[in-house]
């Protein structure tokens, strides 16, 4: 597919040759979505990055949510005036991925720089989710996060569970939930974030199956989903079957659920690691275990990572690419990097920043808070277990939220639930293909 029929059909935007703004020599616009403390973080590593060296001059530019700010990217790109940098979120890199005229790979803009791009220095599981099946690291990975258990150990207690052993598999979930619920330790059970990211894009890839054809969407953008197969069926009917008493509760399309766990109301919760503030601000006596699978052969596989990527535009002068590497290899530095992972529960990038984690004694001091990164870098990714790319996930997020939804209602069972995902989702990604 042409970058300009993936960008008129999906973003509904013209790819029109032309002169590239001009940038100030020196100054490179970074467009982000990260607020409050996470903005923080970006104006400080902007103000040191720019404390290093006089070259050249990050402007951090906050666009509002990861969607708001993807839709300001393409609206620049579209008036030629795109930024240098523009932080994508994981739902919206399968629309970036496959405009490949209209930008520049990572690997290609470190190189410019005169930098030799190695992924054996990344982790694995990152480098693989933001690449081309050839392994071109096409975006540089910002903050990314894996899903992994929370649990109330308080709550455990009064159940009369383990409160060291947190359960491993699905069914060992879903019994701890029932116990939690019909002995009165708390109201639910079980609750999760994200039933897309989790439940159905994680979950096919720690348990090592098709989310969907051509490689879950990373070898080629026409992508028949595969999420209906007896396994997803059997997990969704679960779920559905602990809903009907409030075993489990539904909190929300994306992160309202870590809510139910934080108030003390859901003994349990399937979520990103980068929600680890907001539980450690509740004050709760919390553990973490690692994402739950069903047993079988060569599980669990490994998770994908969640978060979003910086990712630049191509027709940028050697000048402005030579900066935007310079600033990706400022943030490589594995100083940064540990730091980065150490304070805000995102994942490192670099190998180097995590063995200087582990042998400063960081996850000796904070058990759990190498789970996430164990569950990426145990395994080499498989084709089930790279990452989900659709040229209109959040669309088919959408979809598939609407029916998980009227699911949980008691209005359809699992299978016709995801058999109606499926088909919709299917519809939708001919229609974005422009077939």
């Amino acid at each position: 597919m042409s970058k300009r029929l993936l960008f008129a059909s999906v973003a509904a935007i013209t790819l029109s040759a032309g002169t590239p703004h001009a940038f100030a020599a020196t100054e490179l616009q970074w467009w982000h979505a990260m607020a409050g403390a996470n903005n923080e973080v970006v104006e400080q590593l902007s103000k040191e990055f720019n404390e290093s060296q006089s070259e050249y001059k990050i402007v951090p530019v906050f666009k509002g949510t990861y969607p708001e700010a993807l839709n300001a990217g393409i609206a620049a790109f579209r008036s030629k005036q795109p930024p240098a940098i523009l932080q994508v979120f994981d739902a919206g890199s399968g629309l970036m991925m496959a405009a490949e005229g209209a930008v520049m790979p990572a690997a290609e803009i470190l190189k410019k720089g005169g930098y030799t791009f190695d992924k054996s220095q990344y982790l694995p599981g990152i480098v693989a989710y933001y690449s081309k099946p050839d392994g071109t690291m096409l975006s540089f990975p910002y903050n990314s996060s894996s899903p992994i258990l929370f649990y109330n150990k308080d709550i455990f207690t009064k159940a009369g569970l383990d409160a060291e052993a947190p359960p491993k598999t699905w069914p060992e979930v879903f019994e701890a939930a029932k116990k939690i619920k019909s002995s009165g330790a708390a109201p639910c059970g079980f609750t999760s974030t994200w039933l897309t990211w989790i439940q159905t894009e994680n979950f096919a890839a720690w348990n090592n199956v098709a989310y969907g054809a051509n490689e879950n969407g990373l070898g080629g953008t026409d992508v028949k989903l595969e999420f209906n197969s007896p396994l997803f069926v059997q997990h969704f009917q679960a779920i559905a079957d602990l809903a009907k008493d409030g075993t489990f509760r539904y909190g929300g399309r994306t992160s309202e659920a870590k809510q139910l766990f934080t108030s003390g109301e859901c003994g349990i919760m399937t979520e990103s690691s980068g929600g680890l503030g907001d539980i450690i601000k509740s004050k709760m006596n919390y553990g973490i275990g690692q994402l739950p699978y069903y047993e079988g052969e060569g599980r669990p596989q490994n998770t994908i990572p969640g978060g979003a990527s910086l990712w630049v535009f191509a027709g940028k002068s050697d000048a402005e690419y030579k900066g935007i590497a310079e600033f990706f290899h400022f943030l490589s530095q594995t100083k940064i990097q540990a730091r980065l992972h150490q304070v805000s529960g995102y994942m490192p990038v670099t190998m180097a920043a995590y063995e200087e984690t582990k042998k400063s004694g960081f996850y000796d001091k904070n058990p759990g808070r190498e789970t996430p990164i164990l569950q990426m870098m145990g395994k080499a990714p498989t084709e089930n277990s790279k990452g989900v790319r659709l040229i209109n996930l959040p669309q088919v997020r959408d979809i598939m939220n609407e029916e998980f939804e009227a699911m949980l209602a008691g209005k359809q069972d699992a299978k016709t639930a995801l058999d109606k995902a499926v088909e919709r989702g299917n519809a939708a990604i001919q229609q974005a293909l422009g077939n």
